[in-house]
């Protein structure tokens, strides 16, 4: 229950406390600026073709980065390796989104491709911040963690209003361009916040060693012994399966929500963001009061009604939202109910699910080679995932609402998938890790 999570964000120590405490700090980002992503976008002349290819080339950058981000970061360290990707995933894309708005329109479109290119470059800092996070952690408190992690992302909901402000005050493009300069700037404190009063993990520094004077092309090349690893579990098979599922379903939801949101439903711009921190404050509240309730403790390992439910109930939310028929005007009394309604589907299906899809990751690690092993499971997840946003784009191109038939029909065979794999397994129960 929520006092589980409390107690467990109060007793966090070391490395686990310093990635947790500062996850908020997300929220006074990256997060003001995800509202009006795609509509941005679109505002500067980029359509829904293009917001797809660029949706699936930035995947494409996260398959090239993900390959890398294992031996860079068992090489580097986890806490040099994030600080350093942190800056070069976050900031540096931050300027070039800023930059889309200055500059002719027929460029803009160029300028999304290069900051989705170099913003591929957090699957190296992902896998170094989990590691960093996790390698020292009781690992049964793992989905506890993960659980306060997403609560501290969600935190966004208290900040979205200053969005709203902005873009009723000064409109959508101008506005945006503040908020990635806000980003640039907290994104920075962030990740100095955390390099300062991180320390290297106690297998991160056996790592360090073992890779020190080992060319990068070596290191490359034991990846095949590290896939044969991860393929010797069906666990582990399973749990890619689920992060595919909701990688996908996170993708297309990331670029066309809002698309559908605004331009179909007719829901104001200034709205948006508020819509974001319903949905937060929504996410927060199923997280705190009915996941814990659904999974117990990894040592239960109830997972097979928390996975189905996931699955079913984002499903539903995902089909109440592509059935919605657009409005003759602006949006009124029964499209603002049934979008809230799909949202409430969505706040609890995308919270337990993101949640479960880590958690079954981590589990399934050999924890001598985490840091590779992530690094092949993120990279095969993205490469799965990467054509679902052009898919997403030239379905959008269409009809608004055919993305998320898709992504409906991509949660049914998940909870498919997962009713499968337990009754193959005759129980309830989580296979325990690889060499564990």
């Amino acid at each position: 229950m929520a006092n589980q999570l409390v107690g467990t964000a109060l007793g966090l120590r070391g490395n686990p406390r310093v990635c947790v405490y500062t996850e908020p700090l997300w929220g006074l980002s990256m997060s003001l600026c995800l509202p009006y992503a795609s509509v941005y976008m679109l505002s500067l002349g980029v359509s829904d073709r293009q917001l797809g290819l660029v949706t699936s080339l930035g995947m494409l950058s996260q398959v090239f980065f993900g390959l890398l981000g294992g031996v860079v970061t068992d090489k580097l360290g986890r806490r040099l390796t994030t600080a350093i990707f942190d800056f070069v995933a976050w900031c540096l894309p931050c300027v070039i989104w800023c930059a889309a708005s200055l500059v002719d329109q027929r460029l803009a479109f160029s300028f999304f491709v290069g900051a989705a290119l170099v913003n591929g470059a957090l699957q190296v800092t992902q896998n170094s911040w989990d590691c960093l996070m996790v390698e020292d952690a009781d690992r049964r408190q793992l989905t506890n963690i993960y659980s306060l992690v997403i609560i501290a992302g969600q935190m966004s909901a208290l900040f979205a209003p200053i969005a709203a402000v902005l873009v009723s005050q000064f409109a959508l493009v101008p506005a945006v361009r503040i908020l990635y300069i806000n980003a640039f700037v907290v994104m920075l404190i962030k990740l100095l916040v955390l390099y300062r009063w991180s320390t290297e993990t106690a297998t991160g520094r056996v790592r360090m060693v073992e890779t020190a004077g080992v060319p990068l092309r070596t290191l490359l090349a034991g990846y095949g012994a590290v896939i044969r690893l991860a393929l010797r579990s069906p666990g582990t098979i399973f749990s890619l399966l689920v992060a595919v599922l909701t990688g996908a379903v996170t993708s297309v939801n990331g670029a066309f929500w809002q698309v559908i949101v605004s331009q179909k439903l007719m829901v104001p711009l200034e709205l948006l963001p508020i819509w974001t921190m319903a949905r937060s404050l929504l996410a927060i509240l199923f997280l705190l009061l009915v996941v814990p309730r659904l999974t117990r403790s990894v040592a239960a390992h109830h997972l097979r009604r928390s996975l189905l439910a996931g699955f079913l109930v984002y499903a539903v939310g995902q089909a109440i939202l592509a059935m919605i028929l657009a409005p003759t005007g602006p949006a009124d009394g029964l499209t603002y109910l049934l979008i809230a309604v799909s949202s409430i589907g969505d706040c609890f299906g995308a919270g337990i699910m993101a949640m479960l899809a880590e958690s079954l990751v981590a589990l399934h690690v050999d924890p001598d080679e985490r840091s590779r092993v992530m690094a092949v499971q993120r990279t095969s997840i993205m490469l799965v995932v990467a054509p679902f946003g052009w898919i997403a784009g030239v379905l959008s191109s269409f009809d608004r609402s055919w993305p998320f038939v898709l992504t409906s029909g991509l949660l049914l065979v998940g909870a498919v998938v997962t009713w499968g794999y337990y009754r193959r397994r005759h129980g309830d129960q989580l296979p325990a890790p690889v060499n564990s």
